[in-house]
């Protein structure tokens, strides 16, 4: 009885961090597509800017705007890391089911999340990237993590209960 309870809360938390990894990056890769309307919104609407911010955003706005215009074919790779995202949010449907079976989805997750600080340090670097922006970008493994570590433990526990 107590064993039904434990699992039952155990699937449920489970659930409740695997929705969440795979509604974040749902809406990662959907987003990605209308990059230049988003910064357009994002510059006009954004309540608080600091002023490097705003320089930022400007920028990135500018070079997303021009390289449209004069090579509209460079966000094709845009596209394809929406897609990217997508496909690997439909991956977490697995450990969404059974997640016992599926734990290595969640391992991957763990290793990918870590992977994103060497990542967004070093290319970050090469490519002119501002630290503030690359402290979001880093938040984003931050969170991942805070979801998949207590994720990948709980299905430990289901585990030995089944």
């Amino acid at each position: 009885m107590l064993d039904s309870i434990l699992k039952n809360k155990l699937q449920s938390r489970i659930r409740s961090y695997i929705w969440i990894v795979i509604i974040g990056l749902f809406l990662s890769g959907v987003t990605a597509f209308p990059i230049e309307t988003e910064l357009t919104v994002l510059i006009n609407h954004l309540p608080y800017q600091t002023p490097e911010l705003k320089q930022w955003l400007n920028k990135v706005y500018q070079a997303v705007s021009v390289t449209n215009t004069k090579y509209p074919f460079l966000s094709y790779g845009t596209d394809w890391l929406a897609f990217a995202h997508i496909m690997l949010a439909m991956l977490f449907v697995g450990p969404l089911k059974k997640p016992v079976k599926n734990i290595w989805v969640i391992e991957l997750g763990v290793i990918a999340a870590v992977c994103i600080f060497p990542l967004a340090f070093i290319a970050g670097a090469v490519r002119g990237i501002p630290l503030f922006w690359t402290m979001i970008d880093c938040s984003f493994g931050v969170v991942t993590l805070l979801l998949l570590i207590p994720c990948y433990l709980d299905i430990k526990r289901l585990e030995k209960l089944t």
